[in-house]
């Protein structure tokens, strides 16, 4: 009988986590940056008004060679950041927008 309960018990499915704004990142190695960048598209898609998914793809386009891309990815975070409701941003997140946009567009 013990077995039967154990047996039922290992053969169940464990509920999904759910996609939150900060799995862009999460577990990243750089052997599977594509994966990483495919993750990250679902995160921003589920969170378009968060810019810190935006800023986490950014970095995973950066560290993929697409420095064009990353930029169009800090201007949109950028401009979220601006638009959110005061106080509501990290302040640590901010800064390293505008320093990562000043950045991209000194590269221009």
């Amino acid at each position: 009988m013990a077995g039967v309960l154990l047996q039922s018990c290992s053969e169940a499915d464990l509920p999904q986590r759910s996609v939150q704004p900060d799995d862009c990142l999460r577990d990243m190695q750089l052997d599977q940056l594509q994966q990483a960048l495919k993750r990250c598209d679902q995160v921003v898609a589920r969170y378009p008004q968060d810019p810190a998914p935006r800023s986490e793809r950014a970095l995973l386009l950066s560290l993929n060679g697409q420095d064009q891309a990353a930029c169009r990815e800090i201007e949109a975070a950028h401009a979220l950041a601006r638009q959110a409701r005061p106080g509501s941003v990290d302040p640590l997140l901010a800064s390293e927008l505008k320093m990562r946009r000043q950045s991209c567009l000194a590269s221009r």
